[in-house]
Formats: C-alpha cells, structure tokens, sequence
C-alpha cells in the first residue's frame, strides 16, 4: 500500500512537471526577430529642457550607432523610402531626465561635473504598437564632453534594439 501511494505522488508529481514545461514552451516568445528597418523618431523633450545640440547629438548618434549594430536599414523620421518596408520598426525617444555638468568641473576633480541624461525608448511597428519601452541612460563623468553623455546613450539604446530585433542565424 506504501509503495503504491508513493508511485502514484511520483505519477502525480510528473505530470505536474511535464505541464509546466509544455506551457512554459508555448508561453515563450523569441528574443528577436528580423526586421525590415528600424526607423528613428524625432527625439522629443517636452517637459525637460535640453539644449538644441544635445537633442541633435541624441538623434545623429542613435542613428550612426544603430548602424554600427548592424541594421541594414536605418531610416530618419520622415524618409519616404520607409513606407514599404515589411516589419519597421519605430523608435519614439523621449527625455525624461537632463542633468547637465561641466566639463571644467571634471577636469579638476573626480567627484563633480557629470552630466547624465535619461532617454525612455518605446519600439513600435508601424501601427503604434509597442514592442519594447525601456529607460536608456547616458553619462560622462570623467573625460570628454558633454554631448560625449549622448553618445554613451546612442550605444546603450543600439545595443538593447539590436538585442532584441535581429536575430541569430545560429551562426
């Protein structure tokens, strides 16, 4: 009688685990998926103050870096060659946070003058549709300029599209 109670929480417990795993599998979703081109939104700072050459930094280097990542298809917002591209991808990037430094400060000490900015990047497909929304920080607190904050975030927000939007061949 013991053992047959033990075999059947045995049965029990592995059928349990076979469910979980089935519904797991099926739950799962892949890390990317090729896209036909990613295009790249105006950068908008409605309620942040940032100066217009921070805002242009921001954008020229989102759209250099994404290259870099290895996107064949990089459109600037507004490109009329975008409107048949199969699976598109939108980046809408919104200042959430400026806080600017200085560079003289850096020089001296070690501890003041960063300047870092907080960027919200929402990934959309061409119907609005969110994909993926995530805060991408920028910093610089040691050496280079100021605008060298937007570059940090331009690698940062490519790295993550990239990880996300172009899949592995395996290879």
């Amino acid at each position: 009688m013991r053992n047959v109670r033990r075999f059947t929480t045995f049965l029990a417990f592995c059928a349990f685990l076979f469910a979980g795993v089935v519904l797991y599998a099926g739950n799962s979703q892949p890390t990317g998926f090729k896209v036909g081109g990613i295009q790249v939104a105006t950068i908008q700072s409605d309620e942040i103050s940032v100066p217009a050459e921070f805002r242009v930094a921001l954008y020229e280097n989102l759209v250099r870096q994404l290259e870099k990542q290895g996107f064949e298809h990089v459109y600037r917002d507004g490109d009329r060659n975008s409107a048949g591209v199969p699976n598109l991808v939108i980046l809408h990037s919104t200042v959430r946070q400026f806080k600017p430094g200085s560079e003289k400060a850096r020089q001296v000490t070690t501890v003041a003058g960063a300047t870092s900015i907080r960027v919200r990047c929402q990934f959309t497909d061409r119907d609005g549709h969110a994909l993926l929304e995530q805060d991408v920080t920028g910093k610089v607190r040691f050496f280079g300029g100021n605008l060298r904050a937007t570059y940090d975030f331009a690698k940062k927000a490519s790295r993550i599209a990239s990880e996300k939007f172009l899949a592995t061949d395996g290879k």
